[in-house]
């Protein structure tokens, strides 16, 4: 028995995000899929994020135990040749058995892509916003969720032990000429966090709420607090990071 990693990249426009339901499209499901037909049934698969229903990733990373003693570049190859074209296996390696994709990974970077005029070719990657945005005001009202916070009020419930407890390491908003992306880095996420933050920080550079506002929302504790959640299309998964001692590029 081993344990291999893979680091993939999907598009998620026609999935039901990572996670198997019970119908539906679902990257978990078609990368399990493949396995089985090449290397033996029962393969589960643990990521590193459980993206959302039209989220997408640039670097995901799961891993999985198995019999099989496939070298890894020809498990790559005959992966990438079963799987549909959204998605893509980029690195398949042997990793340590204490590897575990979700569990041993100390950071996640997620890409916030906005754009500032309508376009048929970016409309499944980007939300598109209308109206005018004071991106400077946006950039410092965010300051305050740096750092290590509960984030009960940007997230659905959570059940997980740790609670609503993360550490945002960078967050910062840049302009690429028509578009807007935000930059976001953290030890964890919770389910939504990233696109409630998005939406909330729109709203108040749109000047529907004051730039002050995110710290008290904080401190209430309250989903209710703070605004909608940004759309799903606009938010990918960049990166996944590990302790050195595992090896993962």
């Amino acid at each position: 028995m081993r344990t291999l990693a893979l680091i993939i990249e999907y598009d998620g426009t026609d999935f039901l995000g990572w996670q198997i339901q019970p119908s539906g499209r679902t990257v978990q499901g078609e990368l399990e899929a493949a396995l089985k037909t090449i290397l033996q049934p029962g393969i589960r698969l643990i990521a590193a994020g459980r993206t959302d229903t039209g989220v997408h990733a640039r670097g995901q990373v799961v891993h999985f135990k198995t019999i099989s003693s496939m070298a890894c570049g020809r498990l790559l190859k005959s992966l990438n040749g079963v799987l549909s074209s959204d998605i893509r296996v980029h690195v398949v390696q042997k990793v340590s058995d204490q590897f575990h994709a979700r569990y041993s990974a100390t950071g996640r970077h997620y890409l916030y892509r906005i754009i500032r005029r309508p376009s048929a070719i970016k409309r499944l990657y980007t939300w598109y916003v209308s109206y005018p945005l004071d991106v400077e005001t946006i950039q410092q009202a965010c300051h305050p969720l740096i750092g290590h916070h509960d984030f009960t009020s940007f997230c659905q419930a959570t059940s997980s032990a740790e609670g609503a407890l993360c550490e945002i390491r960078e967050l910062v908003w840049r302009e690429y000429h028509e578009e807007l992306h935000l930059h976001i880095e953290a030890n964890r996420f919770l389910h939504h966090m990233v696109r409630t933050i998005v939406g909330t920080a729109i709203d108040i550079g749109r000047g529907r709420w004051e730039p002050t506002v995110l710290a008290d929302m904080l401190d209430a504790r309250d989903r209710r607090a703070a605004g909608a959640n940004a759309p799903p299309h606009g938010l990918r998964l960049e990166k996944v990071t590990y302790p050195p001692e595992f090896g993962i590029q």
